[in-house]
């Protein structure tokens, strides 16, 4: 596992971590209970107020108070990123700027919402956020919640500062797509959508931020491990096992069915802030078939020491 003093490993499984509420406020001590989970369970890295975490809901104190208690709760155990967006690069500089100050291991950036920038304006937004900090950036090209695509010549330009690490890669994996973005770019590639993980690694990426492995983290970080160790055709069927699952979670608006599932789990009280609705009770009836049927599928067995494994023939699934 990665060590605060270390060079954090931006590859791997990132989990963007919900945000528990409790009678309308922010959770803290379940914030650091999950985070904790996550760390245990071997993820790679976890993304605090990202867009999962009901980010835009939350104010900049809660904000802080979110990341400060996922740091104190994982204690370096994993890296922890912290998710940046809006409209106005002036806010956005201030608040990178602030917050580089709280030893956070990095940032995961979106281009502005809503104002459409060109392509020049997004260079100059992350090119200004940067200036701001000395921590690294993960760019997250989401041009459905944004409105603007992040070009390959864009992100070519900012992946020649190597403070711009990786890229946060949503709207499907297109093939061409994500190998430019490996030819052309030294960055890592993550794919931001979590029913693409498998195809993404396939293709050479290097990982996911995925809402979805709040769920069964254990066996999503399995999935990596295994393509990396030339496994692919066990890592399919495990990523087999959980796509029903994956495509639930995202039936309705996200983080609704994701908080929905860690609460029939017991591990936070199903709330969410307006305009974020619960998941409906079709859905959620469906989510409870499929949660369940992931949650009986047998781990691959593993030894203390993670070089060593057994290779078991197939996923059981009771």
């Amino acid at each position: 596992m990665v060590s605060k003093t270390a060079t954090p490993f931006f590859g791997g499984i990132w989990v963007p971590l919900v945000t528990p509420y409790r009678e309308g406020a922010v959770d803290l001590d379940t914030v650091q209970c999950l985070a904790a989970r996550m760390a245990d369970k071997g993820v790679h890295g976890l993304v605090a107020c990202g867009t999962t975490g009901e980010a835009a809901l939350l104010d900049d104190d809660e904000q802080t108070a979110v990341l400060r208690a996922v740091q104190e709760a994982v204690g370096g155990r994993c890296p922890v990123i912290m998710g940046i967006s809006g409209s106005d690069t002036r806010a956005m500089t201030k608040r990178v700027a602030y917050l580089d100050h709280f030893g956070v291991d990095g940032f995961l950036i979106s281009p502005p919402a809503y104002v459409r920038p060109s392509q020049q304006g997004v260079i100059l937004h992350f090119q200004a956020l940067a200036a701001a900090t000395t921590r690294p950036i993960i760019l997250y090209d989401i041009p459905a919640r944004t409105g603007v695509a992040m070009d390959l010549a864009t992100v070519a330009t900012l992946a020649a500062n190597p403070q711009f690490v990786a890229i946060k890669k949503c709207g499907g994996i297109d093939h061409s797509s994500v190998t430019d973005l490996l030819s052309r770019t030294p960055l890592t590639v993550l794919s931001g959508d979590d029913a693409s993980l498998f195809e993404m690694l396939r293709l050479g990426g290097h990982g996911a931020i995925a809402a979805a492995a709040h769920i069964r983290p254990d066996l999503f970080v399995q999935v990596f491990d295994l393509v990396q160790e030339g496994e692919i055709g066990q890592a399919r069927l495990i990523f087999n096992a959980l796509l029903p699952l994956i495509r639930s979670l995202f039936s309705e608006p996200n983080p609704g069915p994701v908080k929905a599932a860690l609460a029939m789990q017991g591990l936070i009280r199903e709330e969410l802030r307006l305009p974020m609705l619960p998941m409906s009770l079709e859905n959620r009836a469906k989510l409870a078939v499929v949660l369940e049927r992931v949650m009986a599928v047998t781990p691959e067995v593993r030894y203390p020491d993670r070089n060593q494994r057994l290779f078991p023939e197939y996923v059981r699934v009771t």
